[in-house]
């Protein structure tokens, strides 16, 4: 069971997780939490606050965060156990107090530090939740992630290596179920073989849910979020949004790809490999049933199951006519993308030009310059990816005019059918995207098949 950020933003949201986790005591479950509320963007902060020297910012911004911990955790426990807890927080604040200190005195934030200071939104949250457990008659066990969940080196964006993940997790885990105890565990952060602190990425606990599900056989993973479940679009852009009952890995990894924020792109993966089912449930209405993703979904008499967006995307036109042909051009184009570890959404090819999107731009100077060696290049921000997923694209005869006929107005600037048969993806400005999603949802979602929407 994962429980995201706004399912544990404050004391009455633990104690609506309790509750929803004493309901599943006898199914031995193990709770996943996200740092509460922000506090990951507020750790942040105030790691380049104190690289920028600002002392006096740092410490408020420090004192801020230790003085919400407190407030909520005090909330949740009793008097007799409120010193321990205060101990113990004490504790993770002065290494936070430590740390930010030696940021000043560097002057710089390395990768290395940003996963050291981020993973104490995590490693505070599962101390509070699981003290809030053991005065709810819970039998919570905290168990630090770094200690089983083992990744490479690459830091904040780490990958997993299951083979030691899984013996740890075996090892340390069963015992615990065993005996009824609760393991309560930070999603997001893990470790080097070295016990050096990883993060995932942002929006990593999910991944960690899936890592650690797949590892153990879990017979479900379930994703607590402040949704009903995947909808039929984003209801910041579309309101009137449907829920999604059933949906197949395959259609839901598309979608979380391409921007469904109740999934981590990721989070998938070591599912999938174990076909183990995937719950995406409302903490805030757990009686709501939903939306089950399985290995297969039933047929839907709609052609797509949602539309999910990308915001905040650049757009690389990239025209070369004295190179686009010969040999090695392209892989040249991508080994500039790899050095800087800047991964590509979509990619376009004509005669005499190659067209790509990337939602990171914080090399985007870098490896603009080293491609102006070999080509002209024209970056365009403020771009958003349109992205409309389903199973039966394949079955639907003239499905790809329907959906342009719909947005003729729109000026599209690249289009994509995916390779897997099951997304049609195009980019339209940022400012167009509210218009864009309303004109698509009239067009294919009037009549929704009672068998896979609700």
């Amino acid at each position: 069971m994962k429980f995201g950020g706004t399912s544990v933003e404050n004391a009455e949201a633990i104690g609506r997780v309790a509750g929803i986790v004493a309901g599943r005591r006898a199914q031995q479950p193990l709770v996943v939490v996200s740092a509460m509320g922000r506090t990951t963007d507020r750790l942040l902060q105030l790691a380049g606050t104190a690289v920028d020297g600002n002392r006096k910012l740092a410490i408020d911004l420090l004192r801020d965060l230790r003085d919400f911990h407190g407030s909520e955790a005090r909330k949740l426990v009793p008097p007799a156990t409120r010193m321990s807890l205060e101990t113990r927080l004490d504790e993770h604040f002065q290494e936070i107090s430590e740390l930010t200190k030696g940021l000043a005195v560097l002057g710089e934030l390395t990768p290395r530090s940003v996963d050291a200071i981020a993973s104490y939104g995590e490693r505070l949250s599962a101390l509070i939740v699981s003290q809030a457990f053991l005065h709810r008659g819970l039998p919570a066990e905290l168990v630090d992630s770094r200690r089983v969940i083992v990744t490479d080196a690459r830091h904040t964006q780490a990958q997993p290596l299951y083979e030691p993940t899984g013996r740890r997790l075996r090892e340390h885990v069963p015992p615990l179920l065993r005996a009824g105890r609760i393991p309560v565990m930070g999603g997001f952060i893990a470790a080097t073989e070295k016990g050096v602190t990883t993060t995932l990425g942002r929006g990593g606990s999910d991944f960690s849910a899936s890592i650690i599900g797949a590892a153990l056989g879990a017979q479900r993973i379930e994703i607590w979020t402040d949704v009903d479940g995947l909808l039929t679009a984003d209801p910041s852009l579309f309101p009137a949004a449907r829920r999604v009952k059933a949906i197949s890995f395959d259609e839901a990894s598309e979608l979380a790809y391409f921007g469904a924020k109740v999934l981590h792109p990721s989070t998938l993966l070591p599912a999938v490999q174990k076909q183990i089912p995937v719950s995406i449930l409302n903490s805030r209405n757990p009686k709501a049933p939903g939306t089950v993703i399985t290995a297969k979904a039933p047929k839907s008499g709609n052609p797509f199951k949602s539309i999910a967006c990308k915001k905040n995307i650049t757009l690389i036109d990239i025209c070369s006519t004295r190179m686009l042909m010969a040999h090695g051009f392209l892989r040249t184009i991508f080994e500039v993308f790899d050095r800087y570890q800047t991964p590509v959404d979509m990619v376009s090819t004509s005669e005499v030009s190659v067209s790509l999107t990337v939602d990171s731009t914080r090399h985007l100077d870098e490896i603009v310059a080293e491609l102006r060696k070999i080509a002209h290049v024209s970056p365009e921000s403020g771009k958003a990816i349109v992205c409309l997923v389903g199973d039966n694209i394949k079955f639907t005869p003239g499905v790809a005019g329907k959906v342009f006929k719909a947005v003729e107005s729109v000026n599209v600037q690249m289009i994509s059918q995916g390779a897997s048969r099951l997304n049609i993806s195009f980019v339209v400005e940022e400012k167009s995207l509210k218009e864009v999603v309303a004109r698509l949802h009239r067009a294919f979602f009037r009549r929704l098949d009672p068998k896979v929407f609700e």
